[in-house]
């Protein structure tokens, strides 16, 4: 007969930890403390204030996508333009609402969104891309993406399994910039 192997007892505790539950009445009291904190409890471990400057600096990008995306939309020109400009409108407005939904995480935790147009593009990991030659427009955007891309994975990185609403926020912005650069990636190849 064949024989199972044998499980390996594990003498470390946390392994073998069932997860513990707060009483009731402790929630309710931990609750009422800190009120002014909103959803930011006793459990939020990380430090809210460095979240908080990441997701301004998360913010400002954004807003440069913005900017930059319309700049290139209502100054495309050339054979692939019509079909090119859509695409960096439709981009410019999906940008929008991640810098909406990025404020509205930042002042939930605590925090005020910067957006302070002196400093903006001082904040922002992608830059601003004013060229006016078609295929420079989608190249700028491409890159941009792809600043996008790394800086929120190095965000949820930071996050890990801390905060779950923000990482869900910047997973789902993350998985639309992938998208983008995907697209753009795609116009680079008609428009080369």
């Amino acid at each position: 007969p064949i024989k199972e192997p044998a499980m390996a007892a594990t003498n470390d505790p946390a392994k073998n930890a069932k997860p513990q539950f707060t009483p009731v009445e402790t929630l309710r009291e931990n609750a009422r403390k800190n009120l002014d904190k909103g959803p930011i409890t006793e459990t939020y471990t990380l430090d809210s204030k460095k979240v908080v400057e990441k997701l301004n600096e998360a913010l400002a990008t954004e807003w440069v996508c913005v900017l930059r995306y319309m700049r290139h939309y209502f100054s495309a020109s050339g054979m692939l333009a019509d079909s090119v400009k859509a695409e960096f409108l439709e981009h410019a407005k999906q940008e929008q609402a991640h810098a909406d939904l990025i404020a509205e995480r930042i002042v939930q935790l605590g925090g005020e969104p910067d957006l302070n147009p002196d400093t903006l593009t001082k904040r922002s990991h992608a830059e601003y891309n004013d060229k006016l030659e078609l295929h420079e427009m989608i190249r700028s955007n491409l890159i941009a993406e792809r600043v996008a891309i790394e800086a929120y994975t190095q965000i949820i990185a930071l996050i890990g399994e801390k905060d779950h609403t923000t990482r869900r926020l910047i997973e789902q912005i993350l998985e639309q910039e992938q998208e983008h650069a995907d697209e753009l990636s795609d116009w680079m190849t008609r428009a080369g």
